[in-house]
């Protein structure tokens, strides 16, 4: 898991611009192990972005009872994301370890899952594409409207599921098979080629892609 903070343009060899999305990485901990014994099945659960105040006092006041014991139990400080992650074995995890960029030295294709900016209550023309009506005279005010939606006597009223306005944006959105530009461990930095859904802040999650 990281953080969105921007594009960034690159060149490559030949010169051409290359637009890139820079993913800052904080190191990910590993807050829980779970194996067959325990829970039926193989993961590990990873936190990230470390709940920070002004005052140290106030951290534990920031998050839950039941999350701070599970921290505590993992001897680590909270975290405002979790995520697990199914891996077939566990015996190269242990908790507290913490898990940074370099981890996708090598990887050249990754996909990116993020959720996307919420643009509201949106209408058919924005939000599906419609065409519209003309705008000339006789039309009246319904230059925007989706038009008749109805059908003749059978079935004789308006199937679910159709395109209407509704709310837009705010969607988990995967976008699969990005290029690994260049992998900064140091500064936990990784450029991929393309654009990230979400805005800058906004917590990204890269995995290994599936597809190549």
């Amino acid at each position: 898991m990281g953080k969105k903070c921007g594009m960034v343009r690159l060149y490559g060899e030949d010169g051409s611009p290359i637009a890139c999305t820079v993913v800052r990485i904080e190191p990910n901990v590993v807050t829980q192990i779970k194996t067959k014994e325990t829970d039926g099945y193989t993961a590990v659960q990873i936190g990230f972005d470390e709940v920070k105040a002004s005052d140290p006092r106030t951290v534990e006041k920031r998050v839950t009872k039941p999350q701070l014991g599970h921290f505590k139990k993992a001897g680590v400080a909270p975290r405002r994301h979790l995520l697990e992650i199914r891996v077939d074995d566990v015996d190269g995890y242990s908790l507290g370890q913490e898990i940074g960029a370099d981890i996708f030295d090598g990887v050249s294709f990754v996909d990116v899952t993020a959720r996307s900016k919420g643009k509201g209550y949106q209408g058919v023309m924005k939000k599906y594409g419609f065409a519209g009506m003309k705008a000339s005279h006789g039309t009246g005010p319904t230059h925007r409207h989706a038009g008749s939606t109805g059908m003749r006597s059978t079935p004789g009223r308006c199937l679910p599921g159709g395109p209407r306005p509704s709310h837009m944006g705010d969607n988990r959105v995967t976008i699969q098979s990005l290029r690994v530009v260049r992998v900064d461990a140091e500064k936990g930095l990784v450029l991929i080629e393309g654009t990230v859904p979400g805005a800058k802040n906004g917590l990204v999650v890269l995995s290994n892609a599936k597809k190549k």
